[in-house]
């Protein structure tokens, strides 16, 4: 039966690999079964294993994402609650966020700001394994709606704060940070066509610029991380494929020094990191 539901997500080209890790997921969201209790041979439920066959066909047949239809992602270890509203995480932003909790943990810093917060995962992950506080910026209310679910979830209270604004526009007076971070819209519009399916199911304000370079966001924030940046504090990105040159001039320029680019398992030059001067 598990074989017939991996075979429906198969046929629709899905690759064999991951059509067999979704259907676990499927399998343990559903049924309320493990990976280990499949492998010992646990038997499951008929009318439940119906649930999975039915949510994989939706999923051949629509392509939505996996962790739409069961309502989550897995992110460094922990569950976030994803929806139409937020990008779901992915794992090249797993490098980001070690880096930045890295810069925190050496340099005992204790403000941080997330620009274009989404589900909250880069925020909630930072405040679980640092003693910052961090608040996260984003302009869509139906995504601060999830990052404050996700916050909730993890106890992260007082420590991960959500605010509606566009990139600094609501950024009090006085506020100033030791570390700021951000996973930015960075999809040119041309792009729009060549994307995958399952992206497209992502909301367009979080992937796309309204630039042909896709530096709209680089450009805006890199500009004015100064004028809230403590003195020596710290402005990291994720980056998109091949745009590292381009956004590590646009920070010399703003005067940032000590620039890192870090590169993820395929070799791409992923994140990038630098210094207020």
């Amino acid at each position: 039966m598990i074989q017939d539901i991996v075979k429906i997500l198969t046929e629709s080209g899905i690759e064999p690999n991951e059509a067999n890790i979704e259907v676990k997921m499927l399998i343990e969201h559903f049924c309320g079964y493990t990976a280990a209790d499949i492998i010992m041979g646990k038997k499951l439920d008929s009318e439940k294993l119906k649930i999975v066959e039915e949510k994989a066909k939706l999923r051949a047949r629509t392509r939505q994402p996996i962790q739409h239809i069961i309502g989550f992602a897995d992110f460094m270890g922990e569950k976030f609650i994803v929806n139409p509203s937020v990008l779901i995480p992915r794992d090249e932003t797993e490098i980001l966020v070690r880096k930045a909790i890295e810069l925190i943990n050496q340099n005992g810093f204790k403000m941080a700001l997330d620009v274009g917060t989404g589900s909250g995962c880069i925020a909630c992950m930072i405040a679980k394994y640092t003693d910052c506080q961090i608040i996260g910026l984003d302009i869509s209310k139906d995504a601060l709606n999830t990052a404050l679910d996700n916050a909730s979830r993890l106890n992260l209270f007082n420590k991960a704060i959500f605010r509606k604004s566009d990139v600094f526009s609501n950024v009090k007076p006085g506020e100033s940070f030791d570390i700021i971070v951000s996973n930015p819209p960075y999809i040119p519009p041309k792009e729009k066509s060549n994307i995958q399916t399952e992206v497209k199911f992502d909301p367009e304000i979080a992937l796309f610029t309204s630039d042909p370079n896709g530096l709209e966001f680089y450009e805006k924030i890199t500009k004015d991380a100064p004028k809230i940046l403590k003195p020596q504090g710290w402005l990291l990105y994720e980056l998109g494929m091949g745009q590292s040159g381009e956004v590590k001039q646009l920070m010399e320029q703003n005067g940032f020094k000590n620039i890192e680019i870090i590169k993820d398992l395929a070799g791409i030059e992923r994140v990038i990191c630098g210094q207020q001067a």
